[in-house]
């Protein structure tokens, strides 16, 4: 059984994610999605309401793909968080060159820190290349309409947390 781990803040999970995801499926048969909860990042949905909603969108993805999909909350190092999952292979996505090399260095360093992870580097799909959650946040926050960035859900979430 291959096992892919996908680490990211997934916040908040967006339809960019979710591209991932279903071509992720391709090449493993359990994805473990990873939500980081680093001390000096400050996100703005706890982890709990971050897995709730990628568990919420991103299930049905896997149970249409036969994927075996697990959802849970990481403060380490991602290699460890992929030995702890056994997982042999850390999905990244890409969208654009900025993305390209910061997750370069990321793959070297934690190619020199275990050796037997590898990273697999998937491009997003053209539709989804200009979603970023960090956008979605600051669009959300100014009462704009996330609806083409984000499941429904997400987007509801996001304006009840903002108040619009």
């Amino acid at each position: 059984m291959r096992v892919g781990l996908y680490p990211g803040s997934f916040d908040p999970v967006t339809f960019g994610h979710m591209d991932i995801v279903r071509r992720a499926a391709q090449l493993v048969d359990r994805l473990v999605i990873a939500v980081g909860t680093h001390h000096d990042k400050h996100p703005l949905f706890s982890a709990e309401e971050r897995v709730a909603l990628a568990k919420t969108v991103l299930s049905p993805i896997a149970e249409e793909r036969g994927l075996g999909l697990n959802v849970t909350t990481y403060d380490s190092l991602t290699v460890d968080a992929a030995r702890s999952a056994d997982a042999a292979i850390v999905i990244r996505g890409l969208r654009d060159s900025g993305d390209f090399d910061y997750e370069m260095q990321m793959a070297g360093m934690n190619a020199s820190l275990a050796p037997d992870i590898e990273t697999v580097f998937l491009a997003s799909s053209p539709g989804t290349r200009h979603i970023a959650a960090s956008l979605v946040r600051q669009i959300a926050a100014m009462g704009g309409d996330v609806s083409t960035f984000v499941p429904p859900i997400v987007a509801s979430t996001l304006q009840k947390k903002f108040n619009t």
